[in-house]
């Protein structure tokens, strides 16, 4: 997980933690410095720093608003997709000003949690969450309940 801001301590790191906790391997955050300047200077500096340490063979997968929005088992579908092809998903996820139009372009996938923005840090925690959920699908776990609305 490639990621925008430094996280501080707080309910965002305390969410995440919860969820990274539970997941095997536990993911790795990789932390870019925010951007400073006007809006289109912050996205472009972070999201070149963001390209610069996307590992080469990951399937990118970009945080978008605009980004298809997989239920949860059609991401756990694309997560053994890429398993099984040997492939490693590395989630890009923007600052206050978005993702980069570079970083968009180059993405595998360009996914969103819903329709609604989010704050970048509560992302990490709710993307936690859909791959620990994810993980639980694949192992036919009771933590998703799928009959439930």
């Amino acid at each position: 997980m490639l990621a925008v801001g430094r996280m501080k301590a707080g309910p965002e790191a305390a969410l995440y933690a919860h969820y990274a906790a539970r997941l095997r391997p536990s993911p790795e955050v990789t932390e870019i410095p925010e951007g400073r300047g006007s809006a289109a200077e912050i996205r472009r500096r972070e999201g070149t720093a963001l390209l610069a340490a996307l590992p080469a063979d990951a399937v990118a997968v970009a945080l978008d608003l605009g980004g298809e929005q997989p239920d949860s088992e059609r991401f756990a579908s694309l997560l053994a997709r890429w398993e099984e092809a040997g492939r490693t998903p590395c989630f890009l996820i923007g600052g206050a000003e978005g993702l980069d139009p570079s970083v968009t372009a180059r993405a595998d996938l360009r996914m969103a949690l819903g329709p609604m923005t989010w704050p970048h840090f509560l992302v990490r925690g709710m993307l936690a969450e859909q791959l620990y959920r994810a993980q639980a699908i694949r192992q036919n776990h009771p933590y998703h309940r799928a009959w439930r609305p």
